[in-house]
């Protein structure tokens, strides 16, 4: 098995990919639609989210803004109580859990489908209990020791994302052989240390980490090359909604286009990974990007 712990961006350009067997995807999650890209809200219970810290950082305003997105048709509520932006304050798990518990509790019992997004083991164990269907780990490497066992334990759909580094260490770590093969390489490493750890393959899915210790560049190389990671035998998630590369490319009379100014883009790039396999995409505006993958769907159907 690959290790991570060698230094990023070191390492022959040569080394060959992992041979990939591929696993057993469940077609549906707790009825989620198997005909078309899933839709994943974002809900940032936080005061400093990139993209719209502050907005819905307390419960009532939380718990409002999930029950429009359900409504609207979202899928899967994605609940974060800390915020994944670089150079992002480390957030006690306690503030975390104070700040989703409520929420998660709430859209649960609304009838919402919630996944939980939290790098802390006990945060995660703790939104399960309160009704969460899915747990969204960004940590990347960096995951707690306790996570395998949990999802091992709980047998619930785990996304793994991508990722170097720490909210504070990431941008310096984006030093690529090539950026697609050595991500599939580091994503499938850690995939096996949770199967490793009793999970099993079909829980896994496999999250590229758009933004997370990668360029602009490589931004767009891995979402030309998405056959790489849909080829795993996986279900993928892309998360491009309102990032940094997206700004970069809108920039207009030298000013890099806000994130509330990116959402066109946004769902240019949902409907593209839809339409390139991807199982879901995770999203600010949950109705448009409906329309889109509907759409991505229909497109690729044959009479």
């Amino acid at each position: 098995m690959d290790s991570l712990a060698a230094t990023p961006g070191t390492g022959p350009a040569t080394s060959p990919l992992p041979v990939i067997r591929p696993v057993r995807v469940p077609r549906t999650v707790r009825g989620l639609p198997a005909d078309r890209a899933v839709v994943l809200g974002i809900l940032n219970v936080t005061p400093d989210s990139f993209s719209d810290g502050g907005r819905y950082a307390t419960t009532d305003d939380a718990i409002g803004h999930g029950l429009r997105m359900h409504y609207g048709g979202a899928d899967v509520i994605d609940v974060g109580g800390e915020s994944t932006r670089p150079n992002a304050r480390d957030v006690p798990v306690e503030e975390e859990l104070a700040r989703v518990l409520p929420v998660v509790a709430a859209l649960v019992k609304a009838g919402a489908l919630v996944s939980i997004d939290t790098m802390h083991a006990e945060t995660a164990r703790q939104a399960l209990d309160a009704g969460a269907a899915i747990v969204n780990d960004i940590s990347g490497a960096g995951h707690e020791e306790a996570m395998p066992a949990l999802i091992a334990e709980r047998g619930v759909p785990y996304i793994l994302t991508h990722r170097r580094g720490t909210a504070a260490t990431m941008g310096g770590l984006a030093e690529y052989d090539d950026v697609v093969a050595d991500v599939v390489r580091e994503l499938t490493g850690l995939r096996d240390r949770f199967v490793a750890a009793g999970v099993d393959a079909g829980q896994i899915i496999l999250d590229p980490g758009l933004g997370f210790a990668k360029t602009d560049e490589q931004n767009w190389a891995i979402l030309q090359d998405l056959d790489a990671f849909t080829g795993l035998g996986h279900r993928v998630l892309v998360g491009a909604s309102r990032k940094r590369f997206l700004g970069t490319l809108l920039t207009s009379a030298g000013r890099t286009a806000a994130p509330v100014e990116r959402d066109h883009a946004s769902l240019a790039v949902a409907t593209l990974a839809a339409a390139a396999g991807a199982w879901g995409v995770r999203v600010h505006d949950p109705a448009a990007t409906l329309d889109a993958v509907k759409v991505a769907a229909a497109a690729a159907r044959r009479p």
